[in-house]
């Protein structure tokens, strides 16, 4: 089918109107490194829910015959790529789209948002926390934060775990299935990490200077370059390298902007050099 023609990328994540986040940040970022970006969305969210108040819907219902159509269009990805998901029944909904568009050559990246500093958010069930472990096995590349990291393994969350503990963690997690996971963001004496584990290789990490808080989105916009990275062919080494060094710019920018914490990374300002050289 024509429409098969060009690289494609569907992302299964909300959209969320303001607070540059899931698929409003993955949309831009992803076509930016030429790809084209087809959003799934599981949610509607007017602003995130860092916010104190913000109106939502569901999408749930409406999944399975959102996915139907794009069987009958016989679309093809190149990648895939989940985030936010809102209930457990989602899940079900998602491994079904996966088994049925996952192809050979297809690269799944599963960002398994489910908490951070040690603690499941607010809107996350157990049930959906301990469907999201059956989730990750669907992927060839993972990308949980260190909380998502310890939760899926049944580890011991600490905001200082060494090394070591970040292989054990990561050899669980790859003897389940993902052959590369990344877990981001973890804070080192002012820098943030990210540890590279790969199947056969030695680990690698990547660390950049921590500029201001943590801001909502930063985690979309890496998980979307890390996806559209693979799509291209790129190392996933390489790909983290890539991810780390424009967050870490845009970070500096958006704090000399002193944009508020729950507006997240002005990534538009520097999204033209993104997919140079691709």
């Amino acid at each position: 089918m024509p429409h098969n023609n060009q690289k494609k990328i569907a992302v299964i994540n909300d959209i969320c109107g303001f607070g540059r986040c899931s698929i409003s940040v993955s949309l831009p970022v992803i076509s930016a490194l030429k790809v084209q970006c087809c959003p799934f969305p599981t949610s509607v969210f007017s602003n995130h829910t860092g916010f104190e108040s913000f109106y939502s819907y569901d999408f749930t219902d409406h999944m399975e015959r959102y996915a139907n159509e794009w069987k009958r269009l016989d679309l093809k990805f190149n990648g895939i790529l989940t985030g936010f998901l809102g209930s457990a029944d989602q899940i079900g909904i998602v491994k079904d789209f996966l088994t049925a568009f996952k192809s050979e050559g297809t690269v799944t990246v599963i960002d398994p948002v489910m908490g951070d500093y040690g603690k499941l958010y607010p809107t996350y069930s157990p049930l959906l926390a301990q469907k999201m472990s059956e989730l990750a096995a669907f992927a060839d590349i993972l990308t949980p934060n260190l909380t998502e990291a310890c939760i899926l393994t049944g580890t011991q969350y600490s905001p200082h775990i060494a090394e070591d503990g970040l292989y054990d963690i990561c050899s669980k997690l790859c003897s389940r299935g993902p052959e590369k996971i990344v877990v981001s963001g973890i804070e080192r004496d002012g820098d943030l990490e990210n540890y590279i584990f790969e199947k056969g290789k030695q680990p690698v990490t990547v660390r950049e200077h921590k500029v201001g808080p943590c801001r909502s989105g930063t985690g979309d916009v890496f998980s979307s370059i890390i996806a559209a990275d693979a799509v291209n062919g790129m190392d996933i080494a390489e790909s983290v390298y890539h991810a780390s060094r424009f967050i870490a710019k845009v970070l500096r920018r958006t704090a000399e902007l002193k944009l508020p914490k729950t507006d997240g990374i002005c990534f538009e300002e520097f999204l033209y050099e993104i997919g140079e050289g691709i």
